[in-house]
Order: structure tokens, then sequence, then C-alpha cells
């Protein structure tokens, strides 16, 4: 059908930029860690323990801001292009509202290194990088509340050139900031949290600015009119986002349990498992931004009354991530030698690494359906559902599964960081499973009941 094609062409012009994006974005953390540790060990590590705070806390107020994304693509399917402005700016408000809390949180970083018996001198890098990085969180939130309008409008292109622009500008900031030049003291891994500081700003401007010049959006009038914080859609854009940023939390926060649960067996262990987390990480990034796509392309439909085409998108994109999953996980299979050997020269280290590699491409499938279903859902502003089944599958299936084959003799004997990756492919399972049985659901409520997409509302669970 020309429909199908025309919807595989779509999803593949939105999803390159949100795929070339998330690159830059990871980029600019590699880049971070790399320069600190041209310093010394001490200052690679306060980067990578203030990372692994910093991020599972401003991912939550971003999965908030997301909801921004289904209602304006919905706005501008539907042609009510008059209530955009209205709309980008209740989120411009509610990064302002979260940035509050956000800094709160991260103040007590001290307190939590403390807990956690961090040597001192990692410790004090770690606050002292903390204490300048959080100087962007206004910065951070209100640039996705602008890429949110931007993605929204089915422009995705802007983010992405913005997000090399400030990874290129990475690179010199933390070479005057963490080495020294030109009269400039250098404060090693402090200096990357202010130089990543800086870079969010530019890229705020960056974006803003844009907005404000370009063609298509000056006939939107996004900032001509100042409107009021209006609670009822303040509270629409919360009860949305709340659960996309619940998900979001217990995702990242159970790979970081599971990290320091390997801990315990030994280097080898943990350093095999960083390898196999970080090329699946990066993996991911191709099946995520095809979700992103994905809920942007059905937020538009719906908006449009396009049903039929609503529930084409979102095949198609189940599509396009399942060809794309099944080439990476042979790519990662049968290459696995190679990519090992690509992060380390320690025979032992590969040879663990080979192992989890070969679980990492087998749970890619499932990875790539169950974050496109979700993707799908956003677009039906079927929030809830996305955070029931993904808390389930990971929390309730994956990590205790993982903990039993991985740590005791309860069923077989102990698998070591092997049994946490089963664990992880039995989660996955799950939520693929869980969450597109839902998407055909809400895909059989809408085709059975011939709705509008005004009077269209899906359950909740």
């Amino acid at each position: 059908m020309p429909s199908n094609k025309q919807e595989i062409i779509a999803l593949l012009k939105l999803s390159s930029p949100v795929f070339i994006a998330s690159v830059a974005q990871t980029g600019m953390g590699v880049v971070d860690t790399l320069m600190a540790g041209g310093v010394s060990a001490n200052d690679m590590a306060a980067v990578s323990i203030a990372a692994s705070l910093w991020l599972p806390t401003i991912l939550f107020g971003v999965g908030l801001l997301m909801a921004q994304i289904p209602v304006i693509a919905s706005l501008f399917g539907a042609e009510q292009e008059q209530s955009v402005a209205n709309t980008t700016q209740q989120g411009i408000y509610m990064a302002l509202l979260l940035s509050v809390p956000i800094i709160g949180v991260l103040l007590f970083t001290p307190q939590v290194l403390l807990f956690m018996q961090v040597d001192e001198t990692i410790a004090t890098i770690t606050n002292g990088y903390m204490y300048a990085i959080l100087f962007s969180v206004p910065a951070f939130l209100l640039f996705q509340a602008l890429r949110n309008l931007t993605d929204g409008a089915s422009l995705t292109k802007p983010a992405m050139v913005i997000g090399f622009i400030g990874l290129l500008l990475n690179i010199p900031l933390n070479g005057l900031f963490v080495y020294g030049f030109m009269g400039v003291e250098g404060l090693g891994g402090i200096g990357c949290g202010i130089a990543t500081a800086i870079v969010y700003w530019v890229m705020l401007f960056l974006l803003f600015g844009y907005i404000c010049y370009s063609r298509y959006f000056k006939q939107l009038h996004i900032f001509s009119k100042l409107h009021p914080i209006l609670a009822q859609q303040q509270w629409q854009l919360f009860a949305l986002g709340v659960p996309v940023a619940a998900a979001i939390f217990f995702e990242v926060t159970l790979f970081a349990v599971v990290s320091l649960l390997i801990a315990p067996l030994g280097a080898i262990a943990v350093a095999a498992h960083q390898i196999a987390i970080n090329f699946s990480t990066m993996v991911f990034m191709l099946p995520m931004s095809i979700g992103a796509a994905a809920s942007i392309r059905v937020g538009h439909h719906l908006g449009a009354k396009r049903h039929h085409l609503a529930i084409t998108s979102a095949k198609m994109s189940l599509m396009l991530a399942i060809m794309t999953a099944v080439l990476t996980a042979a790519t990662t299979i049968f290459t696995r030698q190679s990519i090992a050997a690509a992060y380390t020269d320690n025979q032992t280290v590969i040879d663990l690494a080979t192992q989890l590699l070969i679980l990492a491409g087998v749970y890619q499938c499932m990875d790539a359906i169950q974050v496109v279903s979700a993707g799908a859902l956003k677009g039906h502003k079927d929030t809830k559902a996305i955070f029931y089944r993904t808390f389930f599958s990971f929390w309730v299936v994956g990590l205790p599964i993982g903990y039993v084959l991985a740590l005791t003799d309860w069923v077989i004997p102990a698998l070591g960081a092997k049994g946490f990756w089963y664990g992880f492919i039995l989660g996955l399972s799950s939520a693929a499973f869980l969450l597109a049985k839902r998407l055909i659901y809400v895909h059989k409520t809408l085709s059975d009941t011939h709705t509008s997409a005004k009077q269209y509302t899906p359950m909740s669970l």
C-alpha cells in the first residue's frame, strides 16, 4: 500500500535526526569521561559517579516534559496551530517549576557520597562537578521543553544540528576548564561540569533563536503573547508525564542497581558487564529513535482523525524496529570478539564480555518491540499503561529472576554476571509482550468504536 511506504519514509525522516541527536548527547558524556581521565583516575571516577547521580534525576524531569510531544503533535494534526503557543509556554513553565526540586535533590550529593563511603578525594571532585552543572538544570529542561515543540511539529533536525554544535563546543571548553589555558586554571573533573553547563545554556539560546526567527514558527506566534500559567493544563501535562518519567527513572535505576549487585563479583565481571551495557546502550538508540518518531506520527494522525493511519504508523514502526534489531543482533553476535577487544586488551575480560554480548544480541529484538510499542502508546496518550507494564516487567520479573540466577543456587548453580543478563532478556520479553498486547487492544478499540480523536480516550489500564 502507498500509505505504508509513505509512513516508512516519514518515520525514517523523523527518527534519523533523533538518533543522531542522541549520539551527540552521549558523545558529550564520553568526552567528559575521556578528558577527565586525561588528568587522573580520580577525576575520571568522580565524573562517572556524578553522571550516575545526575542522569536519573534530570531524566525524570525530561520524562515529565515529554508529555508535550503527543499533545503538540495532535494539535498540528488537528490543524489547531493557534493552541500550540499556549501548550509550549505551559511546558516552559513546567520546566522552570521542575528545576527547583531537581536542584534541591542534587544538592544532597555530598550526603549521598558520604553514605556510599566514596573516597574523600573523589568525593570532593564529584561535589565540585555537581555544583557546576547544577547551574545548567533550568537550561537543560527549558531546552527539552522547546525541543518538544520542534519534535511535535515533526521538525527533528534542529535539535540534531544544535546537539552536534553542543558536542563540538564541549571539546574546546573541556580543554579550557579541565586542563587550563591562557591564564585559566585547569580544574580537572570539576572543569567538565563547568564546560557542560555552559554548553547546555548555549544550546538553549540556539534553539530559542531558531524558533524565534524560523519562518515556520514565526507564523505560530509562539512568544508574541505571554500566556498565564493554567492549573488545568499543568495538571494534564503532569498526569501524562508522570508515568513516562517514572518508567524512565525505574529503567535507569534498574541498570544502576544491577551494576552495584555485580560489583562484589570482582573487577573482571564488572568490566565485562560495563562493555556489554555500553555497547547495548549505543545500539538501543536506533529503536528508541523509531519509538520517538512513532509517538509523533501517531499523535499527529489522531489529531487529524486519521485513525487508520495512526494504526499503520504504529505497525510500520514496529516492522522497522524489528528489522533493525535483527541486523544489529546479528552484527553483535558475529562480531562480539572484535567489539570486546575494542574496549580492552585483557583476555579474561574479553572472554566474559563476548558471552554477555551474545545475550545482549538476543534481547535486542525484544527491546525494540517494547520501546516502539511504548512510543506508539505515548502517541495515544496512554502513558499509565506504559508505566505499569514496564515496572512489572523490569522490577518484578527481570531483576528478581536475574538476582536468583546470578547470585544464588536456589534453582541452578549461580551464573554470576550472566544471570542478570538472562533476567534482562526475560524482563524485556515480558515488557515487549505486555506493551504490544496493549497496543493491539488500543488499536482494536479505536477501529471498533470509530470514534473521533477528540472523543477517543484510551483506558489507563
